[in-house]
This record gives structure tokens, sequence and C-alpha cells, in this order.
């Protein structure tokens, strides 16, 4: 018996080689093979596209505020808002993108999808800057903007918002879902794909607020604007070419649906008593589902597992049939995972505040400094925005090559260490970034005091780099914990949505940027004068940065407490996996 048993152990190890049994197909509906699919070979494709979306994104939004004020002539206050209010719809519609690639459309038809209409975006944004009926007036140099061009302006970018909004969510999970969690050496290139995906991220920044923003600057804004729309266009394609190495996963409809059978079902079992054996609560067997991962119970909100409760009374068949009255132990999990990852999403917003001011403030005080490098070339103000990206280019490669390797080592986590901490080492510096902001700021400010004229050219724009330079850092370590906590701890059928969450962060903090300024512009001016004038020489952002520090080290304190109480998502091994797996599998998420 012994020998049969380990002769079918060695044929399932042999099938799982060769292929993937992870609820994936090919591009011809087939299970796909492992050899020619997937990993590095079909992420390559995606990282092309990615490059190319943030291209654009941080091309057009880093200049925003310069444009707003330059070309739309708005004032600093009302320029940080439209700003704060474009990317926070820009990283909220990936709620709905999400939420339509997981339950309806599939991951690459709604990147396709998006792709396209981001493209239209771009297009239209160059038309208005082209078209000589669209322009902002017939001359380059006007006081009054004609509102025609005002309303296509933003009708354009908002639709490169809602590309964004499917683009985002479905390309980033479909690029994880090229690799197989249930196969170590797969498992293990994926930890890697969160750091690599930033580092290709990266260089579309760096590129954009440099090589784009130039363009801007030295060029034209049109010339700018038809690269732009020429390299989505060409990312489309090489994307598209790529169908044949990828691995698709099926919509399987909305993933709400389970969570609210859940409720219901346990707000219908109120009365009944929970058993003291939790292997009493229904669950599919796991010999009847190769497809997908089956979670372990957890003793928290306990409420919720009395939808899982065979209620005696009964007929267990109909009671079976009916996810109404009965779910079953994963359903009931998955609801938890969602629930348990609501307090993680709120503290995190003040990150996500402190991350907002570098496209909004931090680049307008660029503007008054002197930006002047050798002979005098002139650098554009938003291209000091590029060491954002080195800062994240360092830590993500000092993370993944340095860091974790010896951690791996010392304390025998795969990880190195676990989400949470990596996120909360992002937090630390978020705050340090506010600190030197403000110190920056407020010598700059006393500069501007004694010497009006002289105060602007003699500080270099070079002195706001370690600002920028920590930023990235952050970013590096809770931008990239973000996506990979959401993406991992999320129901494997809310995959998109999960990246629509990390987000969402960003995207609600700066909502919050514009509420906060609102607020301390009316607290402020009622005691004398607001810390918001009409540009930075005559506001006091220095005092709203030590603000944001202060906000964000009390909220890190109750991140901790949130963080050291969480409960990762536990999964069963599957069928189809070896015992031996299945073991390395499950000693890796206990150290989680």
């Amino acid at each position: 018996m012994d020998k049969i048993n380990v002769e079918m152990e060695q044929i399932t190890r042999a099938e799982s080689v060769e292929l993937v049994y992870d609820s994936s197909v090919d591009h011809k509906g087939r299970v796909p093979l492992r050899s020619s699919t997937g990993v590095w070979k079909a992420s390559l494709f995606i990282i092309v596209i990615e490059f190319s979306e943030r291209l654009s994104f941080f091309g057009i939004a880093t200049s925003l505020i310069m444009y707003l004020t330059k070309v739309i002539h708005q004032d600093l206050k009302t320029a940080a808002k439209s700003v704060n209010y474009w990317t926070g719809v820009t990283t909220l519609m990936p709620l709905l993108g999400g939420f339509l690639a997981d339950a309806y459309l599939g991951r690459f038809s709604t990147v396709l999808l998006s792709s396209t209409v981001y493209f239209l975006g771009l297009l239209l944004l160059t038309m208005s800057r082209v078209v000589p009926s669209l322009k902002p007036c017939e001359s380059d140099l006007c006081d009054k903007r004609r509102n025609v061009h005002e309303s296509i302006f933003f009708l354009a970018i908002y639709l490169i918002s809602v590309g964004t909004g499917g683009h985002k969510p479905s390309l980033e999970s479909f690029g994880a879902d090229q690799f197989d969690d249930e196969n170590p050496e797969e498992r293990r290139k994926k930890m890697s794909f969160f750091n690599w995906w930033n580092f290709g991220l990266c260089c579309g920044l760096l590129l954009g607020v440099t090589l784009i923003v130039y363009v801007q600057d030295h060029v034209s804004w049109a010339m700018a604007d038809v690269i732009l729309t020429l390299v989505m266009a060409s990312s489309i394609a090489i994307f598209y070419a790529g169908k044949p190495v990828y691995r698709f996963r099926k919509a399987t409809g909305s993933p709400l649906t389970p969570m609210l059978n859940v409720l219901v079902a346990a707000i219908r079992k109120r009365s009944l008593q929970l058993p003291s054996d939790p292997s009493h609560l229904h669950e599919v067997p796991k010999s009847e589902t190769t497809q997908r991962r089956l979670l372990g119970h957890t003793k928290r909100l306990k409420f919720l597992d009395k939808a899982a409760i065979l209620d005696q009374t009964q007929d267990s068949t109909e009671q079976q049939r009916n996810p109404w009255k009965l779910a079953t132990v994963t359903n009931v999990e998955e609801l938890k995972l969602i629930i348990n990852m609501i307090p993680i999403w709120l503290t995190t917003l003040p990150f996500g505040i402190c991350v907002a001011q570098a496209a909004t403030f931090f680049l307008k005080q660029g503007v008054t400094m002197n930006r002047k490098i050798i002979h005098n070339f002139e650098i554009p103000s938003a291209s000091i925005y590029a060491l954002t990206a080195v800062g994240m280019i360092i830590s993500v490669a000092f993370y993944d090559k340095i860091l974790v390797p010896f951690l791996r080592r010392t304390t025998g986590n795969e990880r190195g260490i676990n989400i949470l901490q990596r996120i909360g080492i992002g937090m630390i510096f978020s705050i340090s970034t506010m600190i030197v902001a403000a110190l920056v700021e407020r010598k700059r400010l006393n500069l501007v005091n004694k010497n009006p004229l002289e105060g602007l050219s003699s500080m270099s724009v070079f002195w706001l780099a370690p600002q920028f330079l920590i930023l990235g850092i952050a970013d590096g370590f809770a931008l990239v914990g973000l996506q990979e906590y959401f993406y991992d701890q999320v129901p494997d059928s809310m995959r998109s949505l999960g990246i629509a969450l990390y987000l969402s962060v960003i995207g609600a903090a700066n909502f919050i940027s514009s509420l906060l300024i609102t607020i301390v512009d009316h607290i402020t001016k009622k005691r004398g004068k607001s810390w918001f004038g009409k540009d930075p020489n005559s506001s006091r952002l220095d005092y709203f940065y030590w603000l944001l520090a202060i906000i964000t080290a009390v909220n890190l304190c109750v991140y901790v407490i949130v963080a050291r109480n969480y409960s990762y998502k536990n999964v069963h091994c599957k069928a189809t996996m070896s015992v031996a797996d299945c073991d390395d599998r499950d000693n890796r998420e206990a150290m989680v």
C-alpha cells in the first residue's frame, strides 16, 4: 500500500511539473504547459505595457500642476485640489475595473479594453493642443484660455482615468497570475515579480519626468502628447503579441455574491450553537476541488462561522444546494479576510497623504528654486520627481538582492520579513520625508524673506533631492508591500480587486489630502493668515509638512497594534500537490 502511495505521489508530481493546475488555461482554453507558458517569458510582455502606461501617467501627472497654473491659470490651492481630485479618481476607478475584470470580463480582455480607452484619452489630449479651435488660445502666450480647451482637456485626462481604472488592477494581477503559487520554484520567482514590476514602473516614471517633461518645456506640449500616444499604441500591439505564452484565468462571476451568501446564512442561523470541533463545519472535500484553493478555519469573527453549520432540523441535501442557507468554511474565511483588511487599509491612508504631496506642493517648490545645472542648462521643475524613482529602484534592488537573502539565512523566513513589517518600514521613511521637507522649506522661506529677489535664485532645486529620495525609498517598502499584501491576502477570485484596493489607498488619500488642505486653510485663515497662499512664497508649507509628520507618526503607532494582531490567509494544500511541496508551503506560510 505504501508503495502504491509513493508511486501515485510521483505521478502527481510529474504531472505538476509538465502541466499547471492552478485554475488557469492557455490561449486555447487548455490546461497550460509549464514549460511554454507563464513566468518571466510572459511577464516581460506585460511589463512593457506597464512601462508605457507609467510613462504616460507620470508624463502627465508631474506636469499637471504646472499646466493648471501656467496655462489654465488656476491659483496654487485650486490647482493642488484639481491634481488631488484627478489622482484620486484615477486611483479609485480601479475598484470598478477590478470588479468587472474578476466578475465578468477576465483580466486579459479588461487590459485590452481599458488600454484602448487610455489610448483614446491620449489622442483627445493631443487634439486639444494641436487642433487650432481646441488650443488654449491663438498665440503661444495668453492671459486667458478658451473654455472649450479647458473642457476638452479635463475630458481627456478623466478619460485616461477611466482607462487606468481597468488597466492597473487587471494588468498587475494578470502578471502575477503567470506564476503558480503551488510550485516552489515559481513561487520564489513570484516573490521577486512585484519588486521587478516596480523596477519597470520606475523606468517609465524616470523617462516620463525627464524626457517627456523636457519635451513639454523645451519643444511643446503637443509633441510630448504625440510621443505618448504612439508609445501607447505600440505597447498595446506588443502586449497582444504575447497572447500565446500567457496563462489566463476565467471570470468566475461576482466575488461579492458568496460573501453576501455568508452574511445571510449566518444571520439565519444566529440562534444555533457552534460545534466545539471546527471540522464539523461544512466544507467541500479536497478530493472534489482541484481548481480552487481551500482555506483553513480561523478563530476570529466566530459569528460568521454559523453560516457553515449544517442545520439538523433541515434536509442536508437541500441546504448544500442553496448557498443562501449553507456556506463553506472557505467562503466564510474569504469574508473574514476582507473584514480583517479594513483596519490595515485605514491605517495606511496617512502614508498615502504623504505620497500625494510629491506631485503637488513638492513640485511647486521646485519652480521657485534655482534649476540651472551647467552652461545655463535649466532642468524642468517636474524632473526632480525622477529622484523618487531612483530612491525606489535603490530600495527595491537592495531589498530583493541583499536584505531578503540575508534575512532568509538568519530567520529562515522565505520572505525575509513579513508583508506588514515591510509596509511599516515604508511608513517610517514617509515620516522622515515630511520632516526633511519641512526643514528644507523653512530654509527656503528664510532666504526668500531676507532677500526676495536673490532668495529665489540662490537656493538650488537639489535641496529637494533628499525628500524625493527618501519618499522613493518609502515607496519601495510600503507601496510594493501594499501591492503584495492586497494581491496575496484577498480571496483568489478577487485578485484584480485586490490590486484595486491597494490603489484605492492612494486614491482615498488624495481626496483626504484635498479635504485636509480645505480644513487647514479655513482654520488658519480665521487665525490671521492661511498656510496656503497664491504661490509657495506666500504660503507656510513647512507647517503643513510638520502636521503631516505628526499625523503619520501617531497613525504608525495604531498601525503597529493592528499589524501585530493581524491573521494571515490560511491556505489548505490542493489534491494535486505533493506531500513535500505541501509541507514546504505550510512551513513558509507559518512564518509569514
